[in-house]
């Protein structure tokens, strides 16, 4: 077999081995809510994530809830994203990560936003 074939059946197997433990396991992201000195509500909306008072702004942020995905907020910083497909898991943390990020500001100083702390 030639070197694409090999890599074609390696990507099944990590896909079907990704599939079997979805299904068995599941697959979890656990970010955090930081800030320093405007305190951001979290709230899931429907299909949509919402930030509010993002360094104070007035409109809130939003992220998009890929479906087949549990978002759950506790302790008002503490998000958790479950599901069965690893990728639309990922997906739907990197949206939640990527609606705090900071523009026209110092990232060293500034550094409120929302960040993965695990996964599983």
């Amino acid at each position: 077999p030639r070197r694409k074939d090999k890599a074609l059946a390696g990507t099944w197997n990590a896909h079907l081995n990704n599939m079997v433990k979805g299904v068995t396991q599941g697959f979890t992201y656990h970010l955090k809510a930081f800030y320093s000195h405007f305190p951001m509500t979290l709230a899931v909306q429907g299909q949509n994530f919402v930030v509010n008072n993002y360094f104070g702004e007035k409109v809130p942020r939003s992220a998009n809830i890929l479906p087949g995905v549990d978002v759950k907020v506790s302790n008002k910083v503490e998000i958790t994203v479950s599901g069965i497909d690893k990728e639309l898991v990922g997906q739907t943390a990197a949206n939640i990560e990527r609606c705090t990020t900071v523009k026209k500001r110092d990232r060293r100083v500034f550094q409120d936003g929302i960040y993965r702390l695990s996964k599983e």
